[in-house]
């Protein structure tokens, strides 16, 4: 998984833009309340700055910004409806941690408007879920490959695995609301006054898309390894074929790897938009791209899960194919080993993302030796069977192409559903003083006129009521 550098931002105070326009000042406390909650994150960020990635607490930057955006999304609806008034347009300092830099640092930028601050904040909650789902699956190890483990530690590490894949969900969720609304809104907020101003990518609406695809297949990721973790233990003593009767089907699994193939190429032609577009004299040391670190672990992803998917797609001709589909195992097998071998052999091109763990390249080079071997073995069992017992032709690389289904998903984004504004219009205070105001509307006493007809003095044919 992707490891994200956070961001960090400038203090700011909403009380030397924000001005309470209600007649008893019942803002007077919520703007403040606003500064504070934004205060302890900057704080948050800033000591994760510091801390190295292994001890970085994730959960507790989760924490603070769901304090936050409530307070920050009651300051906008207090705007909108005219209980707040800005004494001044608003700018907000940000590091931009996704853009692709020339001394390889983060860019600070000031941002104008309330829906951008949003969006970062949103931004930062996404990374740090994806961050903490990465943390929490380097501290599970391989375990399925842990011959000493017991069945109930196995099913407790496979539970959290499953943890893992709720908040790349949610993450992937996060990415889609900002694409889809926040972003549009933080448009129309500035239309007409951001001459000048370079979008950063994370201000791109493609750019979210693309992060939302990319955290939908992590999760499938994390997904497939727990699908196939019982299979992997039962397979600790004699890995490669016969598969034993806990695996699930290949062909499902090498679906679901195409379908990560698919989010992560969608998710890199995304990111290649933004550095093709026209940008303004301003930030010179900013590439106007998305950082190289990101890109590369999006085309490594890309070859490493096509890999994977020819390989389970020889294990599915070789096991359950027959005699007639005994040359496809072989050439899937073939693709597949060649595949690897040029990521083993230097196209792996991750790097460590700035801040990050020095361990990941290491991990992920493993990861491909492992595969390599396990491909190796169900190649060398296939092509032994075919050359003495199946004696079918081996496919060209385009006929078996032609034989590669699609992908499939096996898990689903979680849409983004904001919480309440902590008070102005929308809030659950707000709401529940409408509700009181109607039911004491209900309880006054009405009169009952006598001169309007009840509705069945009013005839029902066509035309009744009507005057001619």
């Amino acid at each position: 998984m992707f490891l994200y550098e956070l961001p960090t931002s400038g203090a700011i105070s909403f009380s030397d833009f924000c001005n309470d326009l209600t007649v008893n000042k019942r803002h007077v406390v919520d703007i403040p309340a606003a500064t504070e909650a934004r205060a302890a994150i900057r704080s948050v960020l800033k000591v994760s700055k510091r801390t190295e990635h292994g001890r970085k607490d994730y959960l507790q930057l989760v924490k603070v910004l769901e304090e936050y955006i409530p307070q920050l999304r009651g300051i906008i609806e207090c705007i909108a409806h005219d209980e707040i008034a800005l004494k001044s347009e608003p700018q907000f300092s940000w590091r931009t941690t996704l853009s692709a830099n020339i001394f390889n640092t983060s860019p600070r930028l000031s941002i104008p408007g309330l829906q951008a601050d949003l969006v970062f904040s949103l931004l930062t909650y996404a990374f740090a879920l994806s961050n903490l789902a990465r943390s929490t699956v380097s501290s599970l190890g391989r375990y399925e490959f842990d011959r000493a483990i017991t069945e109930s530690e196995r099913k407790a590490k496979d539970d959290q695995l499953n943890i893992v894949v709720d908040f790349l969900c949610r993450a992937s969720g996060i990415f889609s609301y900002i694409a889809d609304t926040v972003i549009p809104q933080w448009e129309n907020q500035i239309k007409g006054r951001s001459a000048g101003f370079e979008h950063p990518p994370e201000l791109c609406r493609e750019v979210n898309n693309a992060l939302a695809k990319m955290a939908l297949a992590d999760a499938q990721t994390v997904a497939i390894r727990k699908y196939l973790s019982k299979a992997a233990f039962d397979s600790n003593i004699a890995p490669g074929p016969p598969l034993p009767s806990s695996h699930p089907s290949p062909g499902l699994i090498a679906k679901m790897h195409l379908e990560c193939v698919s989010l992560y190429s969608s998710a890199r032609s995304l990111v290649k938009t933004v550095g093709t577009r026209k940008r303004p004299p301003s930030a010179p040391d900013s590439t106007g791209e998305v950082s190289t670190d990101l890109r590369r672990y999006l085309a490594d992803q890309e070859a490493l899960h096509s890999a994977l998917a020819h390989k389970w797609l020889g294990v599915e001709a070789g096991e359950k194919g027959g005699t007639q589909r005994g040359g496809d195992a072989v050439g899937f097998m073939t693709w597949s080993k060649k595949e690897l071998q040029e990521l083993k052999d230097g196209r792996l091109s991750i790097n460590i993302a700035r801040g990050g763990d020095k361990g990941v390249k290491d991990q992920l080079k493993q990861k491909i030796v492992d595969e390599l071997e396990s491909v190796n073995v169900f190649h060398k069992y296939y092509k032994k069977a075919n050359d003495s017992i199946h004696f079918q032709p081996i496919p060209s690389q385009a006929n078996l192409q032609a034989k590669v289904p699609a992908g499939i998903m096996a898990i689903a984004a979680k849409p983004y559903v904001p919480r309440p504004p902590a008070f102005g219009p929308g809030s659950v205070a707000h709401v529940q003083a409408q509700t009181e105001l109607l039911d004491l509307d209900d309880d006054k006493p009405r009169s009952s006129p006598t001169d309007i007809p009840s509705p069945a003095t009013i005839g029902t044919y066509a035309g009744a009521g009507a005057y001619f």
